[in-house]
């Protein structure tokens, strides 16, 4: 038996969990997609195209918000 590097708990097999292991992989997936996200959307390249979307959201959300009430 040892521990698991991950969790620190015992593991009967001699290795890391595997629940910590996926764990482990999912939160670096996320993190490098959190960091990717302004190079798949470009956003360096189209700040105006952005701001006219953004707008546009901004407006749609509170046209629903004010046709709710």
């Amino acid at each position: 038996m040892k521990l698991c590097n991950i969790c620190h708990k015992i593991s009967a097999t001699n290795q890391d969990h595997l629940d910590c292991v996926q764990k482990r992989s999912i939160e670096s997936e996320a993190e490098d997609f959190k960091n990717n996200i302004p190079e798949n959307l470009n956003l360096s390249n189209n700040t105006q195209e952005i701001d006219v979307g953004v707008k546009a959201i901004l407006e749609h959300i509170s046209k629903n918000k004010d046709s709710d009430e």
